[in-house]
């Protein structure tokens, strides 16, 4: 499985580039809001991400008409050569999919929540589909459950020749919460998880690690005395 960073915080994307896993970077409004981006920056904002990384970047559009995302589609996937178009899981969002995709821009087509909304992303064209998990435990509901059906219905089929590249979609994890998160996507066959960099971290770190590292250390200082 390959990991993804789920922000637009340029230092983030930095620091898990220079731990050798970083495989793209996903980002939303909301993320960008979040480090207070402004509307006039954000594509060079974006062509800035895709220098650190030449994995797949998602940018998404605002657009809600299909018209409207073809043409912004296009003019994000025009920012650098990594670029992924992100677009909801809607019928006007399917539609500028099925365009998009016919010209080989890739598409990532995100807030998707129901297995009949991944296999119509996958038969649109879309390159990659990103089932949300923490918003289902939101609502009380389990998010992997329905990530695990996914996965599943859409690996049961071929839908490479609907999108112009000639590739499989590849299934994201998204709206991960937990390292717990991350575990069973990995286990029900997710290819990619997109991951908030304090959330990746916490991957990284293990109490028995910790303790394992401190009696290391208080070992090694009783060689140096000796």
């Amino acid at each position: 499985m390959k990991f993804f960073l789920d922000t637009a915080d340029l230092n983030e994307i930095k620091e898990v580039e220079s731990w050798g896993l970083l495989a793209g970077v996903t980002t939303n409004p909301s993320l960008y809001a979040r480090i207070g981006g402004r509307v006039d920056d954000f594509k060079k904002h974006i062509a800035r991400i895709c220098e650190i990384t030449s994995g797949p970047v998602s940018a998404e559009c605002v657009s809600m008409k299909r018209d409207e995302i073809i043409a912004e589609g296009r003019e994000l996937a025009a920012i650098a050569p990594n670029v992924v178009v992100k677009i909801p899981t809607m019928i006007e969002g399917l539609a500028a999919t099925k365009v998009l995709a016919s010209e080989g821009i890739r598409v990532n087509m995100t807030l998707c929540f129901s297995v009949p909304q991944a296999l119509m992303a996958a038969r649109s064209g879309a390159r990659y589909i990103s089932p949300f998990i923490g918003r289902f435990d939101d609502i009380g509901e389990d998010g992997l459950e329905q990530f695990e059906q996914v996965v599943c219905s859409v690996k049961n089929y071929e839908f490479a020749s609907s999108n112009g590249l000639g590739e499989e979609p590849e299934i994201i994890a998204a709206s991960v919460r937990s390292s717990h998160h991350v575990t069973q996507a990995a286990l029900m066959g997710a290819d990619i998880a997109t991951v908030p960099f304090n959330v990746l971290k916490k991957c990284v770190e293990h109490p028995l690690t910790d303790r394992g590292l401190d009696a290391f250390m208080k070992d090694w200082e009783k060689v140096k005395n000796q």
